[in-house]
């Protein structure tokens, strides 16, 4: 074999493994930042307008109420207590606003492992995987959902500023959430591999 052969080859090879190398320390910066974050997941009864309508205002009432688990106090260590604390003011306050529009249904609030796939929500996004949840399921919840995250707190106004999400995700982990364009093809790449092992658990 000629020189010239040799050398694509190992130019080819060395590519190969630094392509391999960058989408498997991405891979764990996923897998860090699921860890790290619990999403809050809210679906509707239905699709009808009226069902996806009473979603928003049922979403509203519930950040306005639990302020408390959604200013960033409430992590993975302490979740389950913080939930255990609010779920009743919570589906109490569901229900009043489900009671008081007409509707006949009624709310359930829980926290559970859940898959989503890659999600973007305004000015970041969100690697697909299983992801802790506090779920929040209206009547029949058959509806389109609405979700954002409850930590670090990206559900207010008041949103985690990129300081304070460093401190949370790490610096690679901010950034990765900050740029879908910049890693666009990586997080394709993880969704795929994330339903791999979502077909194999299952």
């Amino acid at each position: 074999m000629k020189k010239y052969q040799m050398a694509e080859i190992s130019v080819a090879i060395g590519l190969i493994v630094s392509i391999v190398f960058s989408v498997v320390s991405f891979g764990a910066e996923c897998k860090g930042i699921r860890n790290n974050v619990i999403r809050l997941h809210i679906l509707a009864n239905s699709d009808s307008d009226a069902d996806q309508q009473i979603k928003i205002s049922v979403r509203d009432a519930l950040l306005d109420c639990g302020s408390k688990i959604f200013s960033g106090t409430v992590n993975k260590d302490n979740a389950e207590m913080c939930l255990s604390e609010e779920k009743a003011l919570l589906v109490k306050t569901a229900n009043e606003v489900l009671s008081k529009n007409g509707f006949n249904y009624k709310a359930e609030v829980y926290l559970t492992e859940e898959y989503f796939e890659t999600r973007e929500y305004e000015n970041f996004t969100l690697p697909a995987g299983e992801y802790l949840a506090l779920k929040v399921i209206l009547g029949n919840g058959k509806g389109q959902n609405w979700w954002c995250v409850m930590f670090p707190p990206l559900c207010l106004p008041a949103a985690t500023k990129k300081a304070e999400t460093e401190v949370v995700l790490g610096k690679d982990g901010a950034e990765i959430i900050s740029s879908p364009v910049k890693y666009e093809m990586r997080f394709k790449i993880v969704e795929i591999i994330e339903e791999i092992k979502l077909k194999f658990k299952s």
